[in-house]
């Protein structure tokens, strides 16, 4: 605006007038020249100033944005979060679960704690870093590390010889002082190959040919020192057959054990008794211990035991021994089959069983035909020859029955009475479950090692709550 000043030019005092003296170049000129002459020039100093504009009327007011005030955040208590979380809880061993524990971790300050705790309900140690791991996480000088040492349920350690940095003795001794409230421990000994013939997936009788060391005095007392866990499971793939025995010495209060892997051998003839009363026994050796193991492993047990599970046939003298002494309390026998008739008279002979699992596809009419009458759980398994007739009865005739498993295999979803199976198990108002999968059949009849009076039993949120209850009143 500064130029161009012939526009703005109304107020000066001489108009300039086309004179018939000037010729048309010469006006041409001058016009030229007036358009280029700046305002300052063209215009009285005091046109300036009057022509100041008022910049306050250039643009329209804003008007003023009432923000309207935040709600006040109030804060999930922590109650619901936990109820939350528990409420999913399907099995610790389901790797969806442990992933959404992670995530929620991850949400805020206050929700990390809470799903810690969760996850430290369950702790698996594989390897030194992981124990250096854990046993900084439970400090106990801090009052963290003592609320997730105190959250520790249960705890699976693997000492691997074959592992460069494995787990050392000392290290899982005290990993498990650090958790006073453990109810379940569970101990898989690997023993080292010799150089180059370490083969994965080698027969198991090879690797238990293999060496491990037995614990020492030092870690032993370490052990005996922490706390009394209730629930053991310890599977041997070496040649040791005395870490077993040492084990069992340190924790007298074991009411559910769990051995499989090399069959354990006394180490005198004239040992003392196994003290527990037990309330459950699995075992799964590679072949069946002596019956002097046996008598010495169940003497103080007459009375208490109401699990027995064999994953491989037992031998008649077994399942007679446990069956005269143990038959009156059991309430429930797992066995592989159960075709022979001595086994199915020896079955019958347990009048409180409220269980019954049978893996294989094949087992006696007549054992099915006498079922006890309190009987909750029936699992056996069907391939396409197996006589379903005597089944079909049973469940017809049955009172208390809840439950019926089936482990379908070679053909057995083809099995021409199968459907009167589900018939059956419909008209009285039994839970039929199916499956395919032999690993998936066991998982599904066994439960958490804790007291029950119903069955089949299960894993859940509430046994947890038990196992924490059980272990703070033991101390």
């Amino acid at each position: 605006m500064g130029y161009l000043g012939f526009l703005f030019a109304s107020s000066a005092p001489k108009p300039v007038s086309l004179s018939s003296s000037c010729s048309s170049g010469a006006w041409a000129w001058r016009l030229r020249y007036v358009a280029f002459v700046p305002l300052a020039d063209a215009l009285p100093q005091s046109a300036i100033h009057d022509e100041q504009p008022d910049l306050t009327t250039l643009y329209a007011p804003k008007k003023p944005i009432a923000r309207q005030p935040k709600p006040p955040t109030v804060p999930v208590p922590m109650e619901i979060v936990m109820t939350i979380l528990e409420s999913v809880y399907e099995d610790e061993n389901t790797p969806s679960y442990n992933a959404l524990l992670q995530n929620c971790a991850l949400v805020c300050k206050s929700w990390s704690f809470v799903a810690q705790k969760l996850l430290f309900r369950n702790v698996t140690l594989k390897s030194q870093t992981a124990a250096i791991a854990f046993h900084q996480a439970v400090d106990r000088a801090t009052p963290r590390g003592s609320q997730l040492g105190d959250a520790v349920v249960r705890m699976k350690v693997v000492l691997d010889q074959n592992q460069p940095y494995r787990l050392s003795h000392r290290s899982f001794a005290r990993a498990v002082s650090l958790c006073p409230n453990l109810y379940e421990l569970s101990v898989s000994l690997y023993g080292e190959g010799a150089p180059g013939f370490d083969i994965i997936g080698s027969p198991d009788a090879s690797r238990m040919k293999r060496s491990a060391p037995s614990f020492d005095q030092r870690t032993l007392d370490i052990l005996r020192a922490g706390p009394r866990i209730s629930a053991l499971q310890f599977c041997n793939w070496s040649d040791n057959s005395s870490s077993l025995l040492q084990l069992l010495d340190v924790w007298p209060s074991l009411s559910a054990l769990d051995i499989s892997g090399t069959t354990p051998q006394l180490d005198r003839d004239n040992a003392e008794p196994f003290p527990c009363a037990l309330r459950e026994l699995r075992t799964n050796f590679q072949s069946s211990p002596s019956m002097e193991f046996m008598r010495w492993l169940l003497h103080n047990s007459v009375g208490s035991l109401r699990v027995v599970d064999f994953a491989r046939d037992p031998t008649p003298d077994t399942l007679d021994y446990i069956v005269s002494e143990h038959g009156a309390t059991l309430e429930s026998l797992a066995i592989p089959t159960c075709g022979a008739h001595e086994a199915a008279a020896a079955v019958r002979r347990c009048a409180g069983l409220r269980e019954l699992k049978i893996e294989g596809a094949w087992a006696s009419p007549a054992l099915y035909s006498s079922l006890p009458s309190g009987l909750q759980h029936l699992a056996f398994g069907v391939d396409s020859d197996t006589s379903l007739r005597s089944v079909i009865q049973a469940i017809k005739k049955s009172t208390d029955l809840r439950v019926v498993t089936m482990h379908v295999w070679h053909g057995g979803e083809r099995h021409p009475q199968l459907s009167a199976v589900k018939i059956a198990c419909a008209l009285k108002g039994v839970q039929l479950r199916e499956t395919k999968d032999l690993p998936a059949f066991r998982s599904m009849t066994r439960g958490d090692p804790v007291p029950t009076t119903t069955y089949p039993r299960t894993r859940s949120f509430n046994n947890l709550l038990y196992m924490a209850s059980c272990a703070a009143t033991t101390h």
